[in-house]
């Protein structure tokens, strides 16, 4: 197992989610983080969706995000749902 700090909370794991860069101690991506940011949702409310996580955390995710645009931004392209799985009422709800 190989472990590598990456800033003050963000750490990167090659057992979890194959090294992507997630929150030191959980299993919650960078990705997921910044997903909900890019949403609208203000970095103060996304605690009230990850409870596990702390205001800190997750200011230091989007602070390594600002940083690394390029590699956190293809590890979304690689998981994006393709548009024809997603669920219509889904879709409604994103207004897409």
């Amino acid at each position: 197992m190989t472990i590598q700090a990456l800033s003050r909370y963000v750490t990167s794991n090659n057992e979890i989610l194959g090294g992507e860069p997630i929150i030191e101690g959980t299993r919650t991506s960078v990705r997921a983080i910044v997903g909900l940011w890019r949403l609208g949702t203000m970095p103060e409310e996304i605690p009230t969706h990850f409870p596990h996580l702390t205001l800190a955390q997750v200011f230091d995710a989007l602070s390594f995000y600002l940083d690394h645009q390029a590699e956190i931004n293809q590890y979304i392209e690689q998981n994006q749902v393709p548009n024809e799985l997603v669920h219509p009422s889904v879709k409604a709800a994103l207004g897409l």
